[in-house]
């Protein structure tokens, strides 16, 4: 995390509603929102392959291009994805950027923005996102691979791609160049043509990416199964066949016929996993069902896939803890 000026170190932990602890110590959650800024579950993942995850650039960013807010900045690695030398030169230092390409069977370390929604205007400017003409556009990746440094699949994640010609991959003798196989002082002295296209898959994202799109899934562990009463709220917005899946924690009665979730190395939660054919429009409905008595939080499940789910945040008195082997019925 980087806030003030300062870099604070970040390392996963399960058991905290952020995923993520601070310094050794403290929930990034709580740093964050004590500083105003939007928490985990209010920031989307952006894939950071070239200067972007370095701090003195995000500094840069700071002074020159209007980021404001702490910036969350997360350890990855790809697979099936290469950083390469771009066609052209930057006009303000003449240096090469680097562009994303397809590179099948290739790994890469970088890292994963975890952005909040108004620090995309600075992202835009820094990439010419709306520059005339553009020179990359904002897409979610359906080619390779990213886990972040706790293993968790970032599925469909936001990433800037080359767009203008300048900005394709450049080929020298017909290939491309790889960042990490030469230096920027000598990358810029390269010599080549444009590639026709970077070979990856991606969708382009129009306007601001909504925190509640990524991922596009729910894992329910109480009235919303599937077969509960609660499911019909949950229904219309599902999409294939619900599978059922285990989260890391424990449940408890809590009285009022709804079970309460608790994050923790428990023996394990047993639930569904529910994809969601369009999530932003799903979760008005599903947070106003559960009420203030829940807080939707990211988490990821064994397969260190990544889901949305429910935790219970209005204390533990009077909470009775449910028998290992719960199904929710």
């Amino acid at each position: 995390m980087q806030v003030d000026g300062l870099s604070h170190a970040l390392c996963p932990d399960s058991g905290l509603p952020s995923g993520w602890r601070v310094n050794g110590s403290g929930d990034l959650d709580d740093r964050l929102v004590a500083h105003g800024a939007a928490p985990m579950a209010g920031r989307v993942p952006v894939l950071a392959y070239g200067s972007n995850r370095n701090p003195s650039k995000i500094s840069w960013m700071r002074a020159e291009r209007g980021l404001s807010g702490p910036v969350i900045v997360l350890r990855a690695r790809t697979s099936g994805l290469g950083a390469v030398w771009a066609a052209g030169l930057r006009v303000v230092d003449g240096q090469r950027p680097a562009v994303l390409a397809a590179a099948h069977g290739r790994e890469e370390e970088h890292a994963v923005w975890m952005a909040a929604p108004e620090q995309f205007a600075a992202l835009d400017r820094v990439e010419g996102r709306a520059a005339d003409p553009p020179r990359y556009r904002l897409a979610r990746l359906r080619t390779g691979a990213v886990r972040t440094a706790d293993g968790a699949v970032v599925d469909l994640p936001y990433a800037y791609l080359g767009l203008h010609e300048i900005r394709l991959p450049l080929l020298v003798d017909g290939v491309p160049v790889f960042c990490d196989d030469l230096a920027q002082g000598e990358a810029k002295h390269l010599r080549g043509e444009p590639a026709s296209g970077d070979g990856l898959d991606a969708g382009t994202v129009t306007g601001t990416p909504h925190p509640d799109a990524w991922p596009a899934r729910v894992f329910v562990y109480g009235l919303l199964m599937p077969g509960q009463p609660s499911w019909s709220h949950l229904e219309p917005h599902a999409t294939g066949t619900p599978r059922a899946a285990t989260l890391p924690g424990t449940v408890s009665d809590t009285g009022s016929g709804y079970p309460a979730l608790a994050l923790s190395e428990g023996p394990g939660v047993p639930g569904y996993v529910v994809e969601l054919a369009d999530p932003v429009a799903a979760f008005p409905g599903l947070d106003a069902y559960e009420g203030p008595e829940y807080r939707r939080i990211r988490v990821a499940l064994p397969d260190r896939t990544v889901c949305w789910t429910y935790l219970w945040t209005a204390g533990s008195v009077g909470l009775t803890t449910l028998p290992r082997g719960w199904t929710g019925r």
